[in-house]
């Protein structure tokens, strides 16, 4: 069976930096990012419905320039789910986004730095005004994708995170990490 790409990976008219695409998304946070309609869902959410089923391949092959923007994100999401199932104890809902925003906006590798864990199937940016631009863009993504993280591991009320996406903590994406 083979992994989900994203749908997005057919739009028209994107921006590409390097070799991934500079998807519009849903967002109230301040950024480079193009805003998405909506009432559609945007890159984030997709990596959110695709993250579980994903996150069981080992392989992954590469359709399109959002699935490599798809990649990053699903590798963000594991690697949240690590840091919140690295605590003592289950943080409470106030507790992990704190946890996450600042895991969202720590200094990370982006394509073409030399610690990037998949630079063999990522292009550099073209200048150093398209790097910082992704960074940007990379960051104002996380975040957005870290807070509705957060809406949905907590979506039951209870305080607690759910077991159904915890479970996931140890789990690594093609066997991959960003190392954040």
């Amino acid at each position: 069976m083979p992994a989900y790409h994203s749908s997005l990976n057919e739009e028209p008219d994107v921006r590409q930096v390097g070799n991934m695409s500079i998807l519009p998304i849903k967002t109230k946070i301040r950024g480079p990012a193009p805003l998405a309609d909506p009432n559609s869902a945007d890159i984030i959410d997709e990596t959110l419905d695709l993250f579980r089923a994903n996150s069981l391949f080992r392989n992954f092959e590469i359709k399109g320039p959002a699935d490599r923007l798809l990649i990053v994100l699903i590798l963000f999401v594991s690697d949240c789910l690590a840091k919140l199932g690295s605590q003592r104890s289950p943080p409470s809902q106030l507790e992990a986004g704190k946890t996450l925003n600042t895991l969202s906006v720590d200094n990370f590798p982006i394509p073409g730095d030399a610690n990037f864990a998949l630079n063999a199937h990522y292009a550099p940016p073209q200048s150093r005004v398209d790097g910082e631009y992704l960074r940007q863009y990379l960051t104002q993504v996380r975040q957005e994708l870290a807070a509705r993280l957060i809406e949905r591991l907590y979506m039951d009320g209870s305080g607690k995170p759910s077991k159904w996406w915890m479970a996931f903590q140890k789990r690594r994406f093609m066997n991959r990490s960003l190392g954040s």
